[in-house]
């Protein structure tokens, strides 16, 4: 507490710098005191030794007179700090002795001493707090005795200091009370000026008034000091100013970061950390009081390609629409999350039972497939839902969510559009996905793929070309069908390695197949929509053809009207460097896609393939009959080839044939076979 303020702190330093003063003073006189008064003694008893040595040498001359040495050394008697005195004769033998007042026997130790002395040198001599007087008596030619004197140093000098103290110390304290007081007085008055800005500095701490100012008074130092601290206060003033609207907008910028954290930056909705850690919490919160939970996982089914077609801007719009839309299908309390892209998961509140989850299902499903008008654009999607509880799961979080995600892909796998929920026996479904993805990297590694080709007749039934299809003899499974394990392929991203393993298995056996016909026939390959998404297969066709030197002319690529509409630049960019190889393209399962007819006049195409769900309906629905002929009809007009695919029956053929068909596929001219049962047929 003495040294809280600068006041008190240069108070007590002032305080105590002059004691130690004053005290130093004190020291240093006593200490030249007491060099004064040994001086003195010194001197008094070296001359009183010296008169004494002179008187002995007339009595120990001869024969020493005993009694006549002690009457001399009685003389020290007068003298109160002689402890005792010896005198001894020329061989250092003691003659007579004498004891003063203050002797103690301790402090004689008679024979003892006479090596010590022997060796000291002659005259007055301090030691451990005595004076000692050794005397030559005679002559140093011819010494007659010796005169040792021991007076005692400590007991008188310390009397005398005490008296000097005694004297000394009224004065000094006198002086250091006056001191003490003056400065008290003097730094009062200069810590005035201080006193009055630190109750200025309190006031607007109280007050957070920081237009307050004070008097500039008192001497130069602080008189620089308070202009400073007027200035210093407009500054804060100014600043404070600045601060608030700075808080201001931190506070602005620190809502805007917590809803980026925790908001999707385009529909608003809850992003996926935020809604992951809040179904965490209720899962926590349902399992403890013994509840379920039900989720829902749904995506829209068309969307990449309206996001393509019509630009990310068309799609984001489209995005705030269905999730406008969405949430006017729901609950108060259900909530809504987009995880990215065009995925959405939905939480339900109060476990509701399955008829209430069928009915908003159904509201969603019927809801997002009316049509939407974006920017005077009218676009129609559909929507997949997969829904689970979390009972299934056991309450995991990552279960929950994929039990989820694996009833939705059931959904698509049933046609899209729909709502499917989670049972168990799925996870077997998706075990056996997982099964045949991670299988076929293994099975193409170990030649268990074999290219089959199912051949294409002329209306006279020649062969004119083949369509290459792969089977799949797996060692772990069996036989794999091509519906099961390409799009599983198209998941996984192994597709490409498929491709690329018909391409050069099509190459090694295309010399083969063709030594069978005489007349040009075609060889079709198939390409997925990530085939086409992929710029460097096209290198790697390019590499094939010229490893095994194959004349382009008998190769045709087909690709599907979806997966050509998915992302339309970008498939035109890829067949055209397909056609500029010399290569023909078809354009597969026509008429079964989302889209309009316009996209005909932007494309290059050589043949038209009529979809096989069109060929079923062949004279059975009259609306089917009326919209092949359609297709037939118009493919004359952009000069195309026609080819219609799954032709089974007689009846279909002779239709097909009678309205201009230029290609016929189907059971009922041929199965798939593998080259060897071609070649030995």
């Amino acid at each position: 507490m003495l040294f809280k303020s600068i006041k008190s702190t240069t108070t007590m330093l002032t305080v105590v710098a002059i004691s130690l003063v004053c005290a130093a003073v004190v020291v240093f006189s006593i200490e030249e005191y007491e060099r004064l008064y040994l001086e003195t003694t010194s001197s008094d008893l070296d001359g009183l030794s010296e008169n004494m040595a002179n008187d002995l040498v007339s009595l120990i001359a001869s024969e020493p007179d005993v009694f006549e040495v002690t009457t001399t050394l009685l003389r020290l008697d007068r003298y109160e700090n002689v402890k005792y005195a010896v005198v001894y004769d020329d061989q250092w033998q003691r003659i007579n002795v004498y004891f003063g007042p203050l002797f103690e026997p301790d402090d004689f130790e008679g024979d003892v001493q006479l090596s010590e002395l022997q060796r000291r040198e002659f005259g007055v001599a301090v030691k451990d707090g005595e004076l000692i007087a050794l005397k030559l008596v005679g002559d140093t030619r011819l010494p007659l005795g010796y005169l040792l004197i021991v007076n005692d140093s400590v007991g008188p000098l310390n009397n005398s200091k005490l008296t000097l103290l005694k004297r000394v110390l009224p004065l000094v304290l006198l002086v250091l009370f006056i001191a003490i007081v003056g400065s008290l007085m003097i730094q009062r008055k200069l810590f005035l000026p201080l006193s009055r800005l630190s109750r200025l500095a309190q006031k607007i701490q109280e007050t957070h008034d920081y237009s307050l100012r004070i008097d500039i008074r008192g001497k130069q130092e602080v008189a620089e000091l308070s202009r400073d601290i007027n200035s210093m206060m407009e500054t804060i003033s100014n600043e404070t100013e600045k601060n608030s609207e700075y808080t201001q907008q931190l506070k602005e910028q620190q809502k805007a970061m917590e809803r980026l954290a925790n908001f999707d930056g385009l529909t608003g909705l809850p992003n996926r950390q935020f809604f992951m850690e809040t179904l965490r919490i209720e899962l926590a919160k349902a399992k403890r009081d013994k509840r379920n939970l039900a989720l829902m996982y749904f995506d829209l089914d068309g969307f990449k390609g309206i996001n393509d077609s019509f630009g990310h801007e068309i799609g984001d719009l489209l995005l705030l629409e269905v999730c406008q839309r969405t949430k006017n299908f729901l609950r108060e309390g259900d909530l809504i999350s987009r995880l990215g892209g065009d995925e959405f998961l939905i939480l339900l509140h109060n476990d509701p039972e399955d008829i209430m989850l069928f009915e908003i299902s159904e509201r969603i499903v019927n809801g997002l497939s009316k049509p939407f008008e974006i920017q005077s654009w009218e676009m129609q999607i559909g929507v997949s839902i997969g829904i689970a509880r979390a009972s299934d799961s056991h309450f995991n979080v990552s279960e929950f969510i994929s039990n989820a995600d694996i009833a939705m892909y059931r959904s698509k796998m049933a046609g899209r559009s729909t709502h499917t929920v989670f049972v168990p026996d799925m996870m077997e479904d998706n075990k056996r996905r997982l099964l045949v993805a991670n299988s076929i990297s293994n099975g193409i590694k170990n030649d268990e793929f074999t290219v089959h080709y199912q051949a294409k007749v002329s209306p006279n039934e020649t062969v004119v070309g083949y369509e290459a299809l792969i089977r799949w003899h797996s060692e772990q499974l069996g036989f794999v069908s091509p519906a099961e394990f390409i799009p599983i392929a198209e998941q996984s991203g192994k597709i490409l390695s498929i491709t690329k393993w018909v391409i050069q298995q099509i190459c090694e056996e295309l010399n083969q197949l063709l030594a069978l016909h005489e007349e040009h026939v075609v060889l079709s390959i198939n390409l997925s929509a990530h085939d086409i998404n992929n710029a460097s297969l096209v290198d790697y066709i390019r590499a094939m053809f010229e490893k095994y030197s194959v004349d382009t002319s008998f190769i045709e690529f087909e690709v599907t009207e979806s997966a050509y509409l998915e992302n339309f630049d970008v498939a035109n960019q890829f067949l055209k460097q397909i056609r500029d190889m010399g290569c023909s393209i078809a354009l597969d399962d026509f008429g079964a896609g989302y889209s309009s007819l316009g996209y005909l006049t932007q494309i290059h195409l050589n043949t038209l393939k009529i979809d096989k769900q069109f060929v079923d309906n062949l004279n059975v629905s009259k609306r089917s009959t009326l919209v092949t002929k359609t297709i037939i009809e118009m493919a004359k007009q952009l000069n195309l080839h026609i080819c219609a695919e799954g032709v089974e029956t007689r009846e279909q053929a002779d239709f097909l044939i009678a309205n201009g068909c230029h290609q016929l596929q189907g059971y009922l001219f041929s199965k798939p076979k593998s080259l060897k049962d071609i070649l030995a047929s």
